[in-house]
């Protein structure tokens, strides 16, 4: 039986693992948890977790793409279709014909929300969900109650939903506004970031210097340079293109990688503690000494592996390539075979 296919450059995750991205938990209240709505409505409404159980529950399996390069299909979502929340017992719409962009606020200490176009939404027919897998969403995966919005990347799927708001103009949300995620968030497409606001005067004034502490450099063009021993700590290079860069030598140490191209990179002694690493390609960089203790490698490659499970462009990994156990068990088994199979040192904390 072939296997449905991937949006381009996805990674398929086990069907028992659930990778937790971003936030564990929403924020503390001893309010009762209710998802209200608001906006441009024709009546401002409340619903408690009860009054969302006893509405018809509908169960979908549904594909989830994460933006950090984990797919995981046909997982099962059971709840409430948001069409049928937002309609009154006679089919009427509950918002006015003013309303053209939704917005879903989360009980979140980041204040998380993303909208999305009214009409889209209702095309894409996304449930307002309480459980998955058969049991109440678990806590660190948006329970009691969270959005799951098919054909878009995850981000996009709210977790701890408290409100609904119609609204006439579009409200960039958290990940779009603070992260430079795509509005779009299309998996299709790869709508992943926006475009760089880095002017290339100070991309150059800064490889020059080779310091990108502190920086958010998101989507920055360096392919191919020379940046050996590079300053990068806590920098934010999200969607990097670092491919065949000389790195030797590198402080990556808290830095934000998420999805940065790697491939071919000379990374031998970089220092990526702590960094955010979620879809970065490594596959055929040298690691060699290179420190990836306390990284978060959800989605990360180091490898091209082919429909047969083959491996091509395999990262250079020896004993001097330092992985912390933890950081190992967020990839697929595919991929961390890369480092057992080329005796990278591991170790539990």
């Amino acid at each position: 039986m072939t296997s449905p296919p991937l949006p381009p450059n996805q990674q398929r995750v086990k069907q028992d693992h659930w990778p937790v991205v971003g936030e564990r938990a929403p924020a503390q209240s001893t309010r009762p948890w209710t998802v209200t709505l608001g906006g441009e409505v024709t009546a401002d409404r409340c619903w408690s977790l009860s009054d969302l159980a006893a509405l018809p529950q509908t169960t979908r399996r549904i594909d989830v793409h994460c933006v950090t390069r984990w797919s995981r299909l046909q997982m099962e979502f059971q709840g409430v279709r948001f069409a049928e929340l937002v309609t009154d017992f006679d089919g009427q719409p509950l918002f006015n014909p003013r309303a053209r962009f939704v917005s879903f606020v989360a009980r979140s200490d980041r204040s998380h929300s993303t909208s999305l176009p009214l009409q889209e939404l209702l095309d894409l027919d996304p449930l307002v969900a309480l459980r998955a897998g058969g049991a109440p969403l678990a806590t660190e995966h948006g329970g009691p109650v969270r959005m799951v919005v098919p054909g878009k990347y995850f981000y996009k799927s709210l977790k701890w939903l408290e409100r609904i708001e119609f609204l006439t103009d579009d409200r960039l949300g958290y990940w779009e506004s603070e992260a430079g995620y795509h509005n779009g968030a299309d998996p299709w497409k790869e709508q992943r970031y926006i475009a760089s606001s880095l002017s290339k005067q100070e991309a150059v004034r800064l490889i020059r210097q080779r310091d990108f502490s502190d920086r958010d450099l998101l989507g920055l063009q360096a392919s191919g340079l020379e940046l050996a021993n590079l300053n990068a700590v806590n920098a934010l290079l999200r969607n990097a293109d670092l491919r065949k860069t000389a790195l030797r030598g590198a402080d990556f140490r808290g830095a934000n990688l998420s999805n940065a191209h790697l491939q071919s990179a000379d990374l031998r002694e970089a220092n990526f503690r702590g960094a955010d690493l979620e879809g970065a390609d490594f596959s055929g960089a040298d690691l060699r000494g290179a420190d990836l203790r306390d990284a978060s490698l959800f989605g990360a490659s180091f490898a091209v592996i082919d429909a047969a499970g083959d491996r091509r462009h395999v990262a250079s990994i020896n004993a001097s390539t330092r992985v912390t156990a933890s950081s190992l068990a967020a990839l697929t088994p595919e991929q961390r075979e890369c480092f057992w199979s080329q005796r990278a040192t591991v170790h539990e904390r």
